[in-house]
Order: structure tokens, then sequence, then C-alpha cells
């Protein structure tokens, strides 16, 4: 029989409250009635909506228990606290204090959650392991991610995101990392901070939690890596390890040959050769693979396991995946669903990528490009400049989502055609009346630029299984 997460006591203990009914022990722990299964402690969070207006309809779901501040808002089972987010940051610790899990934190201004699902799968294969779903990074998704790591868990990997400066340093000092990884400083949330070099301060934060004589990783490629180094070297790190393809790093990707489909190489690690594949689209997944492998070899994982687990990683929804897909037109089409996110580097990652695949006879490259948000008075500029890539790529039809997009439209060169459109319904009607047979099709841009709804939309209607290798 499977202990449970917590007992009614333990997280009464941890959390600081009052309990109602004592006789309760939870398998999870839920903030969302949504996704709430039978068993789990719901926690009432105060955010774009009172939790506690949803506590009644957890336990009819099946909670074991609600986490409130306001006990009346329902009948049941209740551990009543003084505020919920702050209770949900102690269950989080509890949870880390009792577990012996060397505990990884990943952070980044791309690549940062492909890189942490890499280290969870390398986890899992090593043993018992805990990882934040999805991209729960932010203010409660690092300490529901900590609060729900069970006690046995040998090895976890955290995820961390932020918007300015002083919230990764929040994060790590809750998490408490073993190894803290950086996995590249790229123009993001430029609005907010104003200069690259304070993004790479922000991200440089997740050093100041580290554990002593933990582990910083850094990206040794990286025009702001000697920044980071000073501030691991300001930290409690007792070893700096650096990866990519700089002569001198520890994990270093000596040669790497990228193809539609992903590609192969060699890499350097700690002076021992080793072979690598990956299934993964686009060279900058060597980088992203070399960076996996430094942050669990920190972790104590051997390397031959952690890159035996990376050659059968495939992207994920939103990242990468392949769809052959056939429009409500008939026409099929080739659909690389990269919509999750976007910024001008992983922008510039995707255009690399999609040049590795090569249309049949009579059929194009197309991008579906979102515009990129937060990137402050230098946007114009930023999005102008993605022309170069699309025509390194060899792109021929560009659908520009969103007013952001119209510099990008206005720099295509002649001879690559290129439409605007206001919002993503726009963008999905133009989409499905110029698509032909045989495009391959990139489709990527910010969350808020709505073009994943593009993708949601295409997919709905394939006729052919998704293909994501």
């Amino acid at each position: 029989m499977t202990a449970p997460l917590w007992t009614a006591a333990d997280a009464a203990l941890a959390a600081g409250g009052r309990l109602t009914d004592g006789g309760w022990s939870a398998t999870g722990v839920s903030i969302d009635t949504r996704t709430l299964q039978p068993g789990d402690l719901f926690v009432a969070l105060k955010d774009a909506r009172d939790g506690h207006d949803f506590a009644r309809a957890a336990l009819d779901k099946g909670a074991a228990a609600v986490l409130v501040s306001d006990p009346a808002c329902c009948e049941g089972p209740r551990l009543v606290v003084d505020d919920t987010l702050d209770a949900l940051r102690a269950l989080g610790q509890g949870a880390r204090l009792r577990s012996p899990a060397i505990r990884i934190g990943v952070t980044g201004s791309v690549g940062k959650t492909s890189v942490k699902e890499a280290l969870a799968a390398i986890l899992r294969a090593n043993g018992p392991a805990h990882w934040s779903v999805a991209s729960y990074n932010n203010h409660w998704g690092v300490p529901l991610t900590l609060a729900r790591m069970p006690a046995d868990t040998r090895g976890a990997v955290f995820e961390m995101g932020m918007n300015h400066a002083g919230e990764i340093a929040a994060l790590t000092a809750q998490v408490r990392p073993h190894v803290a990884l950086i996995t590249r400083i790229a123009p993001a949330h430029l609005e907010n901070l104003g200069s690259m070099e304070a993004i790479a301060e922000a991200k440089a934060e997740i050093f100041t939690g580290l554990e002593v004589d933990g582990v910083a990783v850094i990206p040794a490629d990286d025009d702001y890596a000697p920044r980071l180094r000073d501030a691991a070297m300001r930290s409690r790190a007792g070893f700096l390890f650096d990866f990519g393809f700089a002569r001198a790093a520890a994990v270093r990707v000596l040669r790497y040959a990228p193809d539609g489909e992903g590609g192969a190489g060699e890499m350097d690690v700690m002076g021992r050769l080793r072979h690598f594949r990956l299934a993964l689209p686009g060279a900058h997944q060597a980088v992203n693979a070399a960076g996996a492998v430094a942050a669990s070899l920190a972790a104590g994982v051997d390397p031959e396991l952690a890159l035996e687990t990376l050659a059968g990683l495939t992207p994920g929804a939103g990242r990468g995946a392949r769809f052959d897909v056939t429009l409500s037109s008939g026409r099929a089409v080739t659909l690389i669903d990269d919509s999750y996110n976007a910024n001008p580097a992983s922008m510039r990652a995707a255009l690399s990528a999609l040049a590795q695949r090569t249309p049949d006879a009579g059929a194009r490259r197309v991008a579906v490009l979102g515009e990129m948000l937060e990137l402050g008075p230098d946007a114009p500029a930023l999005h102008a400049a993605l022309a170069a890539p699309l025509a390194e790529a060899g792109v021929e039809l560009v659908i520009g989502v969103g007013a952001g997009m119209s510099a990008l439209i206005k720099a295509l060169p002649a001879g690559m055609e290129g439409v605007s459109a206001k919002d993503w319904n726009s963008g999905l009607e133009q989409f499905q009346a110029l698509a032909r047979q045989g495009d391959i099709v990139l489709i990527k841009g910010s969350n808020a630029s709505g073009v994943h709804k593009i993708a949601a939309a295409v997919k709905s209607v394939r006729a052919a299984a998704p293909n994501e290798a």
C-alpha cells in the first residue's frame, strides 16, 4: 500500500494550521478543482479567483480535505491557516526537509522547460523522481511542486521562471537546490528588466539559494557567461560546471550533425568521449543535452544513463512535435507545433530546425509566427531581425499574427511572401487559404499571441496520427 503524501497531523504541523477533523490523509495536493483527483488536499489560493469559492466543490469531488483561511467557506475536513499561499510554501518546505532528494533548479531565457523535462526523464531512469509538471515555475507553481514531493524521492528537478528581478531569488530560497542550472540568457522580459545585463543578473539569482557546496551549471558559449560565473562565485557553490561548444567546457559538444528528425554527435564529458543521438529537432538541442548531462552528472547520475535516456526523448506538446495533418480544404501538410511560447532566440532556433526539413517538389517551408511580447522599445527591431533567419531557412511564406509582427512583414526580402493577421482567427483563415499540398509549416509565437490556437484548430481536423519523432 502506498504511503500517504500527507497525513492530517503532518500537514497541520508543516503548514502551522488548525484541524477541524484529524482523521484524513492526502495522496496529492491540488489548487484547481478541474484537475483535482480523489484524495487530494485542496489548497484554496486567492489569485485570479478565490479558491474558497470552490472548496465545497473540491470536497464533493473527493478531496481528502481543504486548506483554507476562512473556515466558514464550507463544512467538512478543513485545515485552517492565516494565509493559504504562505501555508502552501510551508508545506513545500516541510516536504523538502523530510526528503533526501538531490534537488536541481533550472532557469534561463530559453530552453528551461525542455532541459527540465530532459532532467526529469534522466532522474526517473535513476530512481524515484519528482519534477515540475507543465511549466509550474512561478510563485505558486514552485511551492505546489515542492508540496507534492513524496518523502522517498531520490532526485527532483524544479523549473523557475520570472518576469521581474527578485522573483527567482524567492523561488530558489524555497527549493534550496543542490544543483542550479542556467540554460541561456536571451532577449526576454526586456520590457520589465530593461537590459540584457539585468536579465542575466535576474537569472543568476538562482545561485543564491544553492545549498552549501552546491554545483552551479552555466552555458559556456553565452555572451553573459562571465557575469553568471561571477554570480556563482559569490554564492555558496562549491563547484562550477559549464557546458556547450566552448573548448574548456566541462561538458563539451565536440560534433553534432542535425537532421530533420534529430541528430547525432560526440560529447566530451569531463575528459571522456561519449557518442550521443537525439530525436529532438534543431542544433540547439545538442547544447540543451549537454546542459542536462552536466546537471545530472552534478547530481550523481551516470552520464551513460543520461545520454541513453536523452536518446529516447521526443518533443512535447507545443515544443516542436510534428504532425501530418489534412486541412479542411483536403490539402495535406506537415505541421511543426512549436507554439508554446517564443522570444528572438527561440524563434531563431525553431527556424534553424525548420531548415533541416526538406519539402517535396512544389511544396514550401511556411512560418506562421505570432508576435513576441515583453521586448520593450526594441521590439520592432527584434521582430524585423527575424527576416534574415527566415531567409536562411528557405521559408517562402510568412503569416505574421499580431500587431508586433508588422515590422517583420515589412522587412521580408523580395521573393518571400508575407501576410499580416490581426489575431489568431484571422491567421487561421489566412493559413487555411494559402497552404499548399505538402507544405512544411512551423507555428510559433508568444503564448498571448494565440498562435497555439491555430495549431490546436489545425490538429483537431487532422486525418493522420501525430508523428512526434
